[in-house]
């Protein structure tokens, strides 16, 4: 039976995680085994010709199982949380028209958020105040710009990073119109009345694991042509846009073509700040959306397949995913190859059981 009843909450299975916490091979088995297509929430995914420094799906996995808001717009574009907003409800709601199931998978808690409760009705933007804010930026550098917000809004000041630009501007400007923290101003968030009858698994790693892995990533990203990548973006029409040149391996290679960084000080910056996208900060911007996460203490985070999906069994989304010990192999971002075994983790309540 279709979704036409409005009424009806449509079932979104997400999946969330850190910087290569295994989330993207996660949703991928899942799908499969579902007969899913996939809602990317990522949001840098999204620019065409940005494949390698955003860990996109291969070609071959994007035929196997359709992904929704990958390669929408170009990197000169600007893009915001309203819109895809918008553009994730309308793929959500394509998927269930189709009596197919949701599953959706990223890293971008501003982009969680906001599918889970919906856009944060702030004051409409001030365009000299935001002219000033870059132009300190261009001076002063983007971390500047983040110590000032953490005297202000100290809450938002520690979930959002210290180089992320757009959300520093926003959250100061809302300070600046409102005289209030936005952490202050949304409420609906820590109501989350979401719209979908979601099932949130969050995958956790240890730091030294996940650092290890990011690492790994780097290092064969490089390998696999990022600087041409990044030197392609500058050189083509259009070239790259503020919003996309500050995704993590694109700012620091654009540094680095610009003469201000050396290539292995720039590969230094890029595990740097990929390091800071810990699995603690995805674990408390969704408790503070006040939903659930299911820890997972091992080492390993891929998914057995093997396991039932449907709804209403022992294993079934609606109440719980068991994964089994079984071992198997999976290729993960830049054919990073990952042997995994498991014990589990439960979809439904957040519980882990041994």
């Amino acid at each position: 039976m279709g979704h036409g009843n409005t009424n009806v909450r449509i079932r979104v299975n997400l999946l969330i995680g850190c910087t290569a916490s295994g989330k993207s091979a996660v949703a991928l088995a899942a799908a499969r085994q579902l007969g899913a297509e996939l809602v990317s929430i990522d949001s840098m995914k999204i620019y065409r010709r940005m494949d390698i420094g955003t860990a996109k799906p291969t070609p071959e996995e994007r035929r196997d199982v359709f992904h929704h808001l990958i390669d929408i717009i170009e990197p000169f574009d600007q893009y915001n949380l309203g819109r895809f907003v918008g553009d994730a409800d309308r793929a959500i709601r394509d998927i269930a028209s189709r009596d197919l199931p949701v599953v959706a998978e990223g890293g971008s808690m501003m982009f969680v958020r906001g599918l889970l409760s919906g856009v944060f009705d702030g004051p409409a933007a001030d365009p000299a105040f935001r002219r000033t804010l870059r132009e300190r930026a261009e001076r002063e550098g983007t971390p500047a710009l983040h110590a000032e917000l953490a005297q202000v809004d100290p809450e938002a000041a520690q979930r959002i990073h210290a180089n992320d630009l757009r959300r520093i501007e926003r959250a100061l400007e809302v300070y600046h119109l409102s005289g209030r923290p936005i952490t202050e101003l949304q409420t609906q968030w820590e109501q989350s009345c979401s719209q979908y009858d979601c099932r949130v698994v969050a995958l956790r790693r240890p730091k030294e694991e996940v650092n290890r892995r990011i690492n790994a990533r780097v290092r064969q990203m490089m390998v696999a042509g990022l600087p041409d990548e990044v030197r392609s973006l500058l050189a083509g029409p259009g070239g790259i846009g503020q919003q996309a040149a500050q995704a993590v391996g694109y700012a620091e290679l654009i540094r680095h073509f610009h003469g201000e960084l050396s290539l292995d000080e720039a590969i230094e910056h890029i595990n740097r700040c990929s390091s800071q996208h810990t699995e603690a900060i995805v674990t408390r911007d969704i408790d503070a959306a006040r939903e659930f996460t299911a820890r997972i203490d091992s080492a390993a985070v891929m998914v057995n397949a093997s396991t039932r999906f449907n709804d209403g069994g022992q294993f079934g989304l609606g109440g719980e995913i068991g994964i089994s010990t079984d071992k198997f192999h999976a290729r993960g971002p830049c054919g990073i190859n990952e042997l995994t075994s498991y014990k589990y983790v439960v979809f439904g309540k957040g519980q882990i059981r041994e």
